[in-house]
């Protein structure tokens, strides 16, 4: 807008003056204006793009490939155009990028009239979450550099990056269960392979009760009385508030609290027992973008701006997938896990406060905690007095750190095992659970 208003200045004062060679230039100008303005408009409106993606779900180490077929619909050909397919700048940079892009995703491009391009690049799968591909930024613009137009020409993929399960040591199916074979302290459940005792018969037992030897021996009706023990599974519990992990230790801190909680629901499920899984961290489906599109951006800082995911998210809702048996309940877990991201919201003795009840008592309660504070600590410790089984698992490298968490949680009965590396969480199983013991 500036030019134009430039050119018709000059050409008043032209005319004004009766500068015939300077007026002669500004209608050149403008024409020249005119004409960029129009081929650039009819360049971007031309062209058309579909990407293609060989999957929407990976493995980390897993490589995804992409596709983008643009091609020009226009009469007109087509004399450049820049096409950089959008990536979220937090996944592809950093100390710690989570994507590796092998091949290039920005191309210089002349299409003839109906003309097509075939662009390809990969995606290394480097570590989980969720991610946008694209969309599609087409930059094009006169010859001369006056006039330049962005516009977005295909919608956005979404690719889900499972998290790293680690296979876990020292358990055997058949006899020693590494989780959640704990004594109840009440009787939901009996085992009737488990039997505490005997007693005398009382009206309404039914017979498969009936202790037959003791009643011989002692002439009077006496019945079985069964340990309240049940193979009960875990509701795995996450703590992913903002304000426990140091700055200086992420990402590895968070990601080794998800490496862990998916390792273990893959052990849970895979010996029949009943997962679930619990976080007051956000879910980064919260964060797509549903509304604001420009699809006619002026600059290339709008266009990124308005293209992305949304920075933020104001949810307090716990993360939940609730604790049963089931063919697909490892996949939402792992899922759930995947898109799981740190929150300045609900800390966690206030997500264990609004989700307590929806965990089921005959599960044991695995908390995976980074910074154990009072309020943690206490909140846990309820918990066992409602008569979960509860053990933590802390995420802590240093073992002094482990050590000034274990006293709060010790002091309201919550047994304690130190998480301080990957490694470890492969031996977070070693001592396994035996009958009537928790874990520990």
């Amino acid at each position: 807008m500036k030019w134009y208003l430039g050119a018709i200045v000059l050409l008043a004062l032209a005319l004004v003056f009766e500068l015939g060679l300077m007026a002669y230039a500004m209608y050149a100008l403008l024409g020249v204006l005119l004409v960029s303005r129009f081929l650039a408009r009819r360049w971007a409106e031309s062209l058309d793009a579909e990407r293609e993606c060989n999957r929407f779900s990976a493995h980390v180490g897993e490589t995804v490939a992409v596709i983008l077929r643009v091609s020009n619909r226009g009469s007109l050909p087509v004399a450049w155009a820049l096409l950089e397919d959008l990536l979220p700048t937090q996944a592809i940079g950093g100390a710690a990028p989570r994507l590796e892009v092998i091949g290039s995703r920005l191309h210089l491009a002349m299409l003839f009239p109906r003309g097509r391009k075939t662009l390809f690049y990969q995606l290394r799968c480097r570590g989980r979450g969720y991610f946008q591909i694209g969309p599609l930024m087409v930059e094009t613009g006169d010859l001369f550099g006056l006039h330049r137009r962005f516009r977005m020409v295909t919608a956005p993929h979404f690719l889900l990056v499972y998290p790293k399960v680690v296979a876990l040591e020292g358990y055997n199916i058949a006899s020693r269960r590494p989780i959640g074979e704990v004594r109840l302290t009440h009787r939901l459940y009996e085992d009737p392979t488990r039997i505490a005792g005997v007693r005398e018969y009382q009206a309404g037992d039914p017979l498969n009760r009936i202790h037959w030897r003791a009643t011989a021996r002692t002439g009077a009706i006496h019945s079985k009385v069964y340990e309240p023990s049940s193979v009960a599974g875990a509701t795995v519990v996450v703590d992913f508030h903002r304000d426990s992990f140091d700055p200086s230790q992420e990402p590895f801190r968070s990601e080794l609290a998800v490496t862990a909680a998916a390792s273990i629901a893959h052990a849970l499920y895979h010996l029949g027992q009943q997962v679930g899984l619990m976080s007051n961290g956000r879910d980064a489906v919260d964060r797509i973008r549903r509304e604001g599109w420009d699809p006619d951006p002026q600059n290339r800082l709008v266009a990124r701006q308005t293209a992305a995911m949304l920075d933020t998210s104001d949810r307090l809702q716990p993360v939940m997938v609730e604790t049963r048996r089931g063919a697909d309940q490892l996949l939402r877990i792992l899922e759930t896990l995947a898109r799981l991201e740190l929150t300045d919201g609900l800390p966690l003795d206030q997500a264990l406060d609004e989700t307590v009840g929806r965990m089921p008592r005959d599960a044991t309660v695995l908390a995976i905690v980074t910074k154990v504070t009072l309020a943690t600590a206490m909140a846990l410790g309820e918990l066992r007095r409602r008569g979960f089984a509860v053990t933590a698992l802390v995420n802590a490298y240093h073992l002094h750190e482990f050590e000034a968490a274990c006293g709060p949680l010790l002091a309201e009965g919550v047994e304690a095992r130190h998480l301080p590396n990957e490694a470890a969480v492969a031996a977070v199983c070693e001592d396994c659970l035996v009958r009537g013991s928790v874990l520990r």
